[in-house]
């Protein structure tokens, strides 16, 4: 087993959502979740390689398996693109659900030319009633447009709010948020506020322990992206004290979502 410790999205050197890639695991699922549960480390991806020639990611968080995580794939991209002799551009698959995902390394240098190419995905059909955003943040939401689930392969539940001030003071109900997402089909919650033009900052409220809210949540950047029908870049983990940033590019059935890569020591 090979084991790389990254952080992504970061907005300065140092700085970045950590994950976990392995290669040459062959354990179960079972086995996967309790090594991710035993790190502790926001996300783990496993890279299997198949006899085809095919490369699968399968992709655990401490508490689940989970269909998609950007931020792990990034990760991914950064050991399969940057190795000697590594080609510009490598097609993989997910374990979950099969869906094909597009890395990316541009010319911008091996670091930070990562992206992942994708497509919006159908979402649940769940009618979001008035009261929920409230119960689920608990406390009185007012929200700057209609909540929406949007999905680039992980669904999250979108909730625009004014500004920063009510965005980094947000502190969710996450046991709920968990129970109702398990109901319904989507992986938790994601919260923004616009900044600029195009410009905007969020948090993702999936982990069920606070300590591990993600300072990064790529999915939740391509499902806002598909949502406005715009590019943009996304700030994330200010209340970690993380800072990210996520660079999305939108065109009409296809989506990347890009960052800085960089090892952790």
């Amino acid at each position: 087993m090979i084991v790389h410790l990254l952080k992504c999205f970061g907005a300065a050197p140092g700085g970045g959502n950590t994950a976990l890639v392995v290669e040459n695991d062959h354990g179960s699922e079972t086995a996967r979740q309790q090594f991710a549960r035993e790190r502790q480390v926001s996300a783990c991806v496993f890279i299997d390689r198949q006899a085809d020639g095919g490369i699968v990611l399968d992709y655990f968080y401490p508490h689940t398996r989970s269909p998609l995580c950007l931020h792990a794939t990034l990760a991914a991209a950064h050991v399969l693109l940057t190795a000697p002799c590594a080609p510009a551009t490598l097609t993989v698959s997910t374990a979950m659900r099969g869906q094909a995902l597009l890395l990316v390394r541009r010319a911008e240098g091996m670091s930070h030319g990562l992206f992942i190419g994708l497509a919006p995905q159908p979402s649940p059909a769940v009618m979001v009633e008035k009261y929920i955003p409230s119960e689920l943040m608990g406390q009185h939401m007012h929200l700057l447009s209609p909540p929406v689930i949007a999905s680039v392969g992980s669904p999250k539940l979108l909730l625009e709010v004014a500004d920063l001030t009510t965005l980094r003071a947000l502190r969710p109900n996450l046991e709920l948020i968990a129970d109702w997402s398990a109901l319904h089909k989507v992986n938790g919650c994601y919260a923004y506020c616009r900044t600029g033009e195009n410009t905007y900052e969020g948090r993702n409220f999936n982990h069920l322990d606070p300590a591990l809210e993600d300072s990064a949540t790529g999915v939740a950047a391509g499902a806002l992206a598909a949502y406005l029908q715009q590019s943009l870049r996304l700030h994330q983990g200010h209340v970690t004290q993380q800072p990210c940033l996520i660079d999305v590019q939108y065109s009409p059935g296809e989506i990347l979502v890009g960052g800085m890569v960089q090892a952790s020591t």
